[in-house]
């Protein structure tokens, strides 16, 4: 029995059909497990204390649960998945203190990313609520372009964007509203209220 070119052709079609089926049956797997980009941190820490000093003087403390640190990757960070304490000391032995849910520590900038339940308390018992701030570790700084707010003796404040220092003592803000106390203090030159 003589196997003719056209039962050979239909064979080999036939052949390529199924390894093509084959090799096709789910390709949407094959894609997007060769374009996820998987990266594990290169150390792990739990129970972090880090000390950030100028000059023998502490600055800050921040404290964490766990520490991921990605300082081998080309834009170096460390991340805190489980949220974050920061102490900031000032030169009279005063304390403020930030607590968040998350955070990031971006090394090139040296900024620190505060993300959800973001709380400021400061020494004087001014608190401060937002959803993200930054700390400039570097400057002293800390900011937010998100709204805020911010409460003490004198103030209940709600506003959107924040720059102050850690010690609280230079505040700006955007827009903002709430309940301000202040007192009419009379000019002794004019007799009128200021």
């Amino acid at each position: 029995m003589e196997i003719s070119r056209a039962e050979i052709f239909k064979k080999v079609i036939i052949i390529i059909s199924i390894s093509l089926f084959i090799s096709c049956e789910n390709p949407e797997i094959d894609f997007e497990t060769g374009n996820k980009f998987f990266e594990s941190p290169l150390g792990i820490a739990s129970d972090v204390k880090l000390v950030y000093t100028d000059s023998t003087k502490i600055q800050a403390v921040l404290t964490a649960p766990i520490h991921l640190d990605y300082n081998h990757l080309s834009f170096k960070y460390s991340e805190f998945p489980e949220g974050l304490k920061v102490t900031f000391h000032d030169d009279n032995g005063k304390e403020n203190k930030i607590y968040a849910d998350y955070g990031i520590f971006y090394k090139s900038t040296k900024i620190v990313d505060l993300k959800k339940n973001v709380k400021l308390i400061s020494s004087d018992g001014s608190e401060l609520f937002t959803q993200q701030l930054f700390w400039d570790a570097e400057n002293e700084w800390l900011f937010t372009e998100e709204q805020f707010t911010f409460k003490n003796m004198d103030y209940d404040i709600d506003a959107v964007r924040l720059d102050t220092n850690k010690e609280f003592s230079e505040f700006k803000t955007g827009k903002l509203s709430g309940l301000l106390n202040f007192t009419e203090i009379k000019d002794s030159l004019n007799n009128e209220k200021l």
